[in-house]
């Protein structure tokens, strides 16, 4: 099978299962005071060029709610794109970790948030008193959850609006490896140096086994990010196999080799789709999914064929490539669309 329904299907690269089995070889200090984890400052410093505080944790959910919870008050409002995956996927994970912040989804262009949008909205809550939730937060998906990019300069913009109006800005960044490898940025540029004071940094959907973490550019968030990962159930007694799949992860690039060949995949198998008659894909492809309309005659053959694609309605697909996908698959799934 080819199995593209997510890049969560695929399994561990195998630095990363490597480094779990040098990190289980003797004996290490639990809970986060394990030597993994203590380098993991450093080296998302360097990352980073910025003093941070990192916080390993399990899952993505948690990550962004976690990180939520240490820029919304329990009065407030976090702004998010229509399509964010803490509004419509995280089964109200943000709204517990932060007490009941409210989540605010604004429109959006493929998956996108516009200034003039934003700044509308925060315009008008601005004068709604306390008949509104105040906005707090901007929570910004990099990549956007239609496969999308904002550049550099758009998170900069969107962070400008934000901070006119007095909030913190949060980026998921689920796929945050994909879209820096895409927009061959540095990690800073789309980060603080645009505004933006937590990251959650995704690592399981990129080949880690269960690795994420929370990213506090702001040192005054280090005693609130520790306390709630704590009592967010984020802190486990064997931290070192966290810690040294993500440490192994930013490691000479590691983490950037295996996103950049996702994307170059989903180029190559968008490349094909394009020719083909009865598909039309519904955003660019600018990382690594793939968003389509497709006739039933080709998805039925797909289904046929054992290639794996997650099913939207409405004659809508998702193709998501992982790091471990090969070109000749991507080369076999256009043949079969080509036959079909």
């Amino acid at each position: 099978m080819v199995d593209l329904r997510s890049d969560n299907v695929a399994g561990a690269a195998p630095q990363i299962v490597e480094a779990v089995v040098r990190a289980s070889t003797g004996t290490a200090r639990s809970y986060g005071a394990d030597e993994w984890t203590a380098r993991l400052q450093t080296a998302f410093g360097e990352l980073f060029e910025h003093d941070c505080v990192v916080q390993p944790t399990l899952t993505g959910t948690a990550t962004n709610a976690l990180a939520l919870s240490l820029l919304a008050p329990a009065w407030g409002a976090v702004c998010c794109s229509g399509v964010a995956h803490i509004h419509d996927s995280e089964c109200g994970a943000g709204e517990m970790f932060t007490g009941g912040a409210k989540l605010v989804p604004l429109g959006h262009e493929e998956g996108r948030l516009r200034p003039a949008v934003l700044e509308r909205y925060l315009a008008k809550a601005a004068g709604a008193g306390t008949a509104v939730a105040p906005p707090k937060v901007l929570s910004l998906t990099e990549a956007t959850e239609c496969g999308t990019l904002y550049n550099v300069d758009e998170v900069a913009e969107l962070a400008a609006v934000a901070r006119g109006f007095g909030l913190r800005v949060h980026m998921d960044g689920a796929r945050f490896a994909n879209a820096v490898a895409a927009l061959g940025c540095t990690p800073a540029e789309l980060t603080w140096r645009s505004g933006v004071d937590v990251l959650s940094f995704g690592a399981t959907k990129n080949g880690a086994l269960a690795a994420e973490a929370v990213v506090a550019f702001d040192p005054a968030l280090a005693e609130a990010l520790r306390y709630r990962a704590r009592k967010a159930g984020q802190v486990l007694s064997k931290m070192r196999f966290v810690s040294a799949q993500l440490d192994a992860y930013v490691a000479d690039g590691l983490w950037l080799n295996l996103a950049g060949h996702a994307n170059k995949m989903a180029a190559r198998l968008a490349g094909g789709m394009r020719s083909i008659d009865g598909i039309a894909l519904l955003y660019p492809v600018d990382i690594n999914e793939i968003f389509c309309r497709v006739d039933e005659v080709l998805s039925s053959r797909l289904d046929a064929a054992n290639v794996g694609f997650f099913d939207r309605g409405e004659g809508e697909i998702r193709m998501v490539t992982a790091f471990s996908n090969t070109a000749d698959e991507m080369d076999e799934i256009i043949n079969i669309l080509h036959s079909a």
